[in-house]
């Protein structure tokens, strides 16, 4: 106890003799095993489907800063298309937004966390967005207005600081970001929260349709990431009858495994009528309540309506990019059957935070979540790991630091 006292003495001594802020004193052991290098590798995105592995000085922390050392960080989407395409226009960029690590340094203004937990050294944490000046984006905002006009760490043009992205090994999450303390979390379940954030977003708007209840027949179409998280935040809320749509038997066979009742494969299936009562069979002869559609493929989005009852729901959430445009027939798709269509992209603070609670409500009753992470790289290996993601040939990649 004594040399833990005199250690960290010392420590403060010197961080005020060099003019550093004064890190708070630690109140778990730290897995970081020592002193903090002077520099951090990054993967730096400078040319499309090329990162290099760049080094750069870890800068001095300021009142209002934290210093992360990643654990790890998953591989989104939207990272493949900045890899494929670089349509965000950030080449040259850090990127990784699904990441999470632990405080090894915090400027002395840095008490609590955005919703109000306290923060110390070695406590891990994970990120949401850069605030802007914009006061409607609130934590209280009562899930009004997403987030998707603001900075995300990951997703921001390099500067002089570069340890802008997960994709590192130590990230600067600066004064005015939100950050989350979930040393309550495990690994895996860190690196899950952001694209889970997703899915408790579009499940909030579905539910302000009105139509999705507890007994509802449900129809989730795609079964990537996204659609089985889909499916196992549903089946948390207690909802029993889901049905699958995918053309890959494995990713059908998991989502059983994440809770859904029935699956459909439409390869099974020649043209729309056949599919949609492939769906009505799946629940005992009946169309769909609501329905779910997960990817980012147009003709997805033209069929879904086939699955789903006159009066009944749609939630669009698979078009995260420009996709291109979907043929339907307003009159038999929507009008006549008067179906309400809620739209949903990224999340709101207060559906980070409820996040959390899912992941640990998704473990309590069983559900392998971590299975969604099938393939894990270091970091000097992303290129293999995004060549990997764009082969579709796992589920969620991720980058993992020793």
């Amino acid at each position: 106890m004594e040399m833990n006292i005199e250690a960290i003495v010392k420590q403060v001594l010197e961080e005020m003799k060099q003019g550093g802020s004064v890190s708070a004193a630690p109140s778990k052991p730290s897995s970081t095993g020592g002193a903090i290098p002077k520099t951090s590798r990054v993967a730096m995105l400078t040319a499309l489907e090329h990162y290099d592995i760049k080094e750069y000085p870890i800068p001095e922390i300021g009142d209002d800063d934290i210093l992360v050392k990643v654990e790890g960080c998953g591989v989104c989407g939207t990272d493949a298309h900045e890899f494929k395409r670089d349509p965000f226009g950030l080449i040259p960029v850090v990127l990784g937004h699904e990441g999470t690590g632990e405080i090894v340094k915090m400027g002395k203004n840095v008490k609590k966390d955005s919703a109000g937990k306290p923060l110390a050294l070695g406590d891990k944490v994970v990120t949401c967005m850069i605030f802007k000046d914009n006061p409607d984006i609130t934590m209280y905002d009562l899930n009004r207005q997403n987030v998707g006009g603001a900075d995300v760490y990951g997703l921001l043009p390099d500067d002089d600081i570069h340890l802008n992205g997960w994709f590192a090994d130590y990230i600067v999450i600066r004064g005015g970001s939100t950050v989350f303390n979930v040393s309550d979390l495990d690994l895996d379940s860190r690196i899950l929260i952001e694209p889970c954030a997703v899915l408790i977003h579009a499940v909030e708007r579905a539910k302000s349709t009105g139509i999705l209840r507890f007994n509802s027949r449900v129809a989730v179409q795609g079964c990537g990431p996204i659609g089985l998280i889909c499916i196992a935040i549903l089946k948390t809320m207690g909802i029993q009858n889901i049905t699958a749509v995918d053309g890959e038997q494995k990713r059908l066979d998991f989502a059983r495994e994440m809770g859904a009742s029935a699956t459909v494969n439409f390869k099974d299936h020649k043209g729309i009528e056949a599919l949609a009562k492939a769906v009505e069979d799946s629940f005992g002869g009946h169309p769909a309540d609501f329905a779910f559609q997960c990817t980012g493929n147009p003709m997805a989005h033209a069929n879904i309506y086939k699955f789903i009852r006159n009066g009944g729901g749609l939630c669009e959430l698979g078009f995260f990019i420009n996709g291109g445009d979907a043929t339907i027939n307003p009159h038999f798709d929507i009008c006549s059957k008067e179906i309400t269509i809620v739209g949903s992209w990224v999340y709101t603070l207060r559906d980070y935070a409820t996040t959390f609670d899912f992941l640990k409500s998704a473990k309590q009753i069983g559900l392998p979540m971590s299975k969604l992470i099938t393939d894990r790289f270091p970091l000097d290996q992303i290129n293999e790991a995004h060549k990997t993601n764009l082969a579709m040939t796992g589920l969620k990649i991720a980058i993992i630091n020793e």
